[in-house]
Formats: C-alpha cells, sequence, structure tokens
C-alpha cells in the first residue's frame, strides 16, 4: 500500500548546490530583478504619461509590463531567499499559491501577445478602420479575455495539483513550484493532472500561436501590397519588437510543457525555466522600447523635460 502522508513543506532544490555558486547566482539573479522592476515599471509609466503613447498598441503594452512584473515577483524573491539560506524551503499552501499564480499569468501573457499580434493587424491591414474598430471599449474586452480565461484555467489546473499525493517525498528537483517536478515527484494522482497539463498547454499554445500565425500572415499580405517602401519599412519596424517577444516566450514555454515529465526533460526544464522567469520580464522592455521609435521619442521627452528644462 502506498504510505499517503501528509505533506506541510517541500524542499526546493534550487538550481545548485554548490555555495560559491549559489552566492553567485544571487548577486546575478537579484540584479536581473531589479532590472526587470524598474524595465517594466518604467514603460507603464512612460505609457502613462505620454500622449504620443496613447494608441491601443501601447494600452496592450502596459498590460504586458504589468504581467511581466508579476511573473518575475512570483519566482524571483523566494528562488533569492533560497539562494542564501540554509532549510530552502516552501509551504505546502505557498507551493500551490506559485502554481496557480505561475500557471495564471503564462496563460494571461500568451494571450496578450496573441491581442497584440491582432492590433498589429489591424493598424496595418485596416488603417483607415483602426481608430473606430479598435476603441477604448474593444481594448478592454480584448484584454480582459487573457485576465479572466487565464486565472479560471490555472485554477482547475492548481486544483488537478492539489489532487497529487506525495508519500513522503519532499524535495522538488526546481527552484520554484512548477507542474513537471511535482508531477515526477507524485506517488499517486499523476495520471489526470500529467494528462491534463500537456493538454492544456497544447490547446492553449497551439490556440494562441494560431491566432498569432494568422494575424502575421494578414500583415504580410497587407505590407507586401504597399506601394511606399518606407511604408513597409515602418510596418516591419512595429512588428519586429513583438515577434522577438513571441519567439523567445513561446519557444521557452513549449521546450517546458509539451512534453513527458521525466528526469532528463525536469532537469532541462529548469535551465529553460531561468529564461522565462527572469530573463524574458527583463527583455521585453527593452525589446520594445530599443525598436520603437515612438518610444524612444517620448523617453527623450521625458528625460529632457525633467532634467534638462527650468
Amino acid at each position: 500500500m502506498l504510505n499517503f502522508t501528509d505533506v506541510t513543506e517541500f524542499v526546493l532544490l534550487g538550481l545548485t548546490s554548490r555555495k560559491e555558486l549559489q552566492v553567485l547566482f544571487f548577486v546575478i539573479f537579484l540584479m536581473v530583478y531589479i532590472v526587470t522592476m524598474v524595465g517594466n515599471i518604467g514603460m507603464m509609466i512612460l505609457i502613462k504619461i505620454s500622449p504620443q503613447l496613447s494608441s491601443p498598441m501601447y494600452f496592450f503594452l502596459s498590460h504586458l509590463s504589468f504581467i511581466d512584473v508579476w511573473f518575475s515577483s512570483n519566482v524571483t524573491p523566494k528562488m533569492l531567499e533560497n539562494l542564501l539560506s540554509k532549510t530552502k524551503t516552501i509551504s505546502y499552501a505557498g507551493c500551490l499559491v506559485q502554481c496557480f499564480f505561475f500557471i495564471a499569468l503564462v496563460h494571461v501573457e500568451i494571450f496578450i501577445l496573441s491581442v497584440m499580434a491582432f492590433d498589429r493587424y489591424m493598424a496595418i491591414g485596416k488603417p483607415l478602420l483602426y481608430g473606430s474598430k479598435m476603441s477604448r471599449v474593444v481594448c478592454i474586452r480584448l484584454i480582459s479575455f487573457p485576465y479572466i480565461y487565464g486565472f479560471l484555467t490555472s485554477l482547475a489546473a492548481t486544483l488537478w495539483t492539489y489532487g497529487l499525493y506525495f508519500c513522503g517525498k519532499t524535495e522538488i528537483n526546481h527552484f520554484y513550484c512548477a507542474d513537471p517536478p511535482l508531477i515526477k515527484m507524485a506517488c499517486a494522482g499523476t495520471f489526470v493532472k500529467e494528462y491534463t497539463m500537456l493538454f492544456l498547454a497544447g490547446i492553449n499554445f497551439t490556440y494562441s500561436l494560431i491566432v498569432v500565425i494568422i494575424s502575421y500572415l494578414f500583415i504580410l499580405i497587407a505590407i507586401l501590397r504597399m506601394r511606399s517602401a518606407e511604408g513597409r519599412r515602418k510596418a516591419f519596424s512595429t512588428c519586429g519588437s513583438h515577434l522577438t517577444a513571441v519567439g523567445i516566450f513561446y519557444g521557452t514555454l513549449i521546450f517546458m510543457y509539451l512534453r513527458r515529465p521525466t528526469e532528463e526533460s525536469v532537469e532541462q526544464g529548469k535551465m529553460v525555466a531561468v529564461f522565462y522567469t527572469t530573463v524574458i520580464p527583463m527583455l521585453n522592455p527593452m525589446i520594445y522600447s530599443l525598436r520603437n521609435k515612438d518610444v524612444k521619442e517620448a523617453m527623450d521627452k521625458v528625460i529632457t523635460k525633467k532634467f534638462f528644462t527650468k
């Protein structure tokens, strides 16, 4: 018979057991976390105070930055704490909460990226109708779907995680409470959890990616029909940032969640998870600011007004 013991806390094995590397990782990830917070919060403030960044594109971008702040904050502070702590534990309730917000925020982000792709199609493919079709009310409705759907999906997925049984095993081979290592560690209740994870990840990643691909096919057709070389260059420029963010985010998530949990996949996934939980939230504001003329001009105006005018 299986020994179903009540688990009150887990031990997060983290990225490494070597003390010297733990200190180094702490310094690196603390710096990354600070840059992430400054970059994303700065982006939200810039969009809020800059009249030239009032289009739907920047409304959605502000929500992407908002999600990145919470996405990083859900994982990084606990990881930093455990890098310097001897116990490296997380409570059972804390683990479920971390799972819930992680799954919710991942789904919110992938569908925000889909909404942003649709917005780019409307702006480039139907510029004369863009103002009326993408009104403030429409934008609020479009952005509401990722939040509602993401958190409802996460609630169901977390309830299945709650159904896992752990027979005295409390060591999670990861730096946060992720589904694959939890499934690998559990001794019962894994069948439903594993296949619902693969099903939900497959369906939601595929559906959101199809929206992105179809939007960009229509964008490409619209760009090829443009007679102006300058118009084509500007259209490609506005899409480049979004395509970069989509490629990086989807690529890492598909590598992590569309494979059955094994010792090898969990270990590889841990390395990939570093990228999408800490690095991508830091890169997003850089991608959209360095490649976007409007953002750079708005930033220059704010800096000039703040520091160089009396």
